[in-house]
């Protein structure tokens, strides 16, 4: 599911950084060296390669990136350089401290909160501390007005259980039990923000199953029928990372692309971020959305070395 592509031999962490080392020399920087490296290896073999660096030069290799790079090709190497508990929780920050607070930023804290294993959800929140000093919960609360804060605080605080555990008879009650709060339009009453933060993916894939064969629309329908506002977009995107995170981000990269300019911040997020994970899923959900592939609308939209990393993430080879 993932488009990343790892050679089956690949080379020393040593031999990495000396490739890498010798992209920085001389006038100008060897971008196409960088992209050889670092866009072929995963997030085990990218943290072995930066701790190589580090030891054998004195250096931070996210520094020599960052004075030897620039633009949206600096920011996706580096964010995709980073280890990915530490490159979410920078997400997360930069998206709380932004000076608007709309669905565009808050739903980077949702997708890592409802589209991440329980495991990497708590590595963030440990990063978040390190970095930060302060809580993920406490940053939400000073940042983050009422009833979004909430929903968010409850998403980032849960620990699901991830094995495959499913109840029909509870689907059917907390099915019931949503559609009761969303028809009164009580998006943040305690209850739903319980079972949206607390059930496992499988069962809560079942509850909305449920929702849908019991009342016609679907949850994120009747939530959108509700409102559209910050609450309710936010509500819908925890219902779709949950049930198909592909979904969501094929979404989010359309909205990227489409229009006057591009979003090269949400379209660098999803590909740095999903490339490991599901991106092939995400790819063919695009082409189900738009009827036309996503490397063509990355093509088309990108240039320069900032479109040949983002396509080798994508598995094409540059």
């Amino acid at each position: 599911m993932a488009t990343l592509r790892v050679p089956d031999v690949f080379p020393s962490p040593t031999e990495d950084c000396e490739k890498l080392k010798k992209a920085f020399q001389g006038w100008g920087t060897d971008e196409k060296a960088i992209i050889e490296v670092l866009g072929h290896r995963n997030a085990s073999q990218r943290k072995k390669i930066g701790e190589a660096f580090q030891q054998l030069y004195n250096k931070s290799l996210i520094d020599e990136l960052y004075s030897e790079l620039s633009g949206d090709f600096r920011k996706a190497v580096i964010l995709w350089t980073y280890d990915p508990a530490e490159r979410d929780a920078r997400l997360v920050n930069e998206s709380l401290k932004s000076r608007k607070k709309g669905i565009r930023e808050l739903q980077v804290i949702v997708e890592i909160a409802c589209a991440s294993s329980p495991h990497h959800l708590v590595a963030v929140r440990k990063a978040y501390f390190s970095l930060f000093d302060c809580s993920l919960e406490e940053d939400i609360i000073a940042n983050v007005s009422i009833p979004v804060q909430k929903i968010l605080v409850g998403l980032v605080s849960s620990y699901r259980y991830d094995k495959e555990l499913v109840s029909p008879s509870v689907a059917n009650v907390e099915a019931t039990t949503l559609h009761d709060t969303i028809r009164a339009t009580q998006l943040d009453r305690d209850d739903l923000v319980w079972i949206l933060s607390t059930r496992n993916y499988f069962q809560l894939r079942e509850t909305f199953r449920c929702y849908k064969n019991n009342y016609g629309n679907s949850v994120d329908q009747d939530i959108m029928n509700c409102g559209k506002g910050t609450l309710e977009s936010i509500l819908k995107v925890a219902v779709w990372c949950i049930d198909a995170p592909e979904k969501h981000f094929a979404e989010v990269i359309r909205a990227s692309i489409v229009g006057l300019g591009t979003d090269e911040d949400s379209l660098t997020r999803v590909i740095v971020t999903r490339a490991e994970i599901d991106m092939m899923k995400v790819r063919g959900e695009y082409f189900n959305m738009n009827k036309t592939s996503l490397d063509n609308a990355v093509i088309g939209d990108t240039s320069g070395d900032y479109k040949n990393f983002l396509m080798t993430l994508l598995g094409a080879k540059i």
